[in-house]
């Protein structure tokens, strides 16, 4: 494989990961919010959640082997797991390294959910609200594409839908909040 063909492929995994990563956020809301999506029972939002998450991660496989293997820039296996200690790049590298490492916390305990217990699992999850943000930033630093016109339109997007969506669980959690045990009971369907 040429150094050119790896460059394109780490360039299009990188916007595909953005995609793919920016719907599996979506969709984790949406999973929270207990919101159905059209022709879907509820399970099968978080049936194509966990299928979105697994091919996105897949797709992040890509784009790592495809930077470590172009030789056009020396990044080496180290780079890509352990943040700030690349020669080149080293913040917006760095950035990637620390999506990819959160990421991976809760790669792993979700495959470990049910030996770890929900409340450990839900608490790590979480951290996919911070790894999506960096990644985001690290695609804006360092992605050689950032200054197109079709990647600012596609990073605007997946940035809107997201704060959006954010927004909406973020209303949801405060209503719920403010909420009072008898109005609880009532909106869960529970009559005394």
């Amino acid at each position: 494989m040429t150094s050119e063909t790896l460059w394109y492929a780490n360039r299009a995994t990188g916007a595909v990961c953005l995609v793919l990563f920016t719907v599996v956020v979506l969709l984790g809301i949406a999973v929270r919010l207990r919101t159905r999506l059209p022709g879907l029972p509820r399970f099968g939002t978080v049936a194509l959640h966990r299928s979105l998450s697994l091919s996105a991660t897949a797709f992040l496989a890509l784009h790592i082997t495809a930077a470590v293997v172009d030789g056009y820039v020396a990044i080496s296996p180290l780079d890509a797991l352990v943040p700030f200690v690349s020669d080149y790049q080293p913040l917006w590298l760095g950035l990637g390294t620390v999506a990819l490492d959160l990421l991976l916390a809760v790669l792993v305990t979700s495959l470990l959910r049910d030996r770890l217990g929900h409340r450990t699992w839900r608490a790590v999850h979480r951290l996919a609200y911070v790894s999506w943000p960096v990644a985001l930033v690290h695609g804006i630093g360092i992605g050689t594409d950032a200054g197109t016109d079709w990647m600012t339109w596609l990073t605007v997007a997946c940035a809107a839908t997201v704060i959006t969506a954010f927004a909406l669980r973020t209303a949801q959690a405060v209503r719920a909040s403010r909420q009072t045990p008898a109005a609880l009971l009532h909106t869960e369907g529970v009559h005394r």
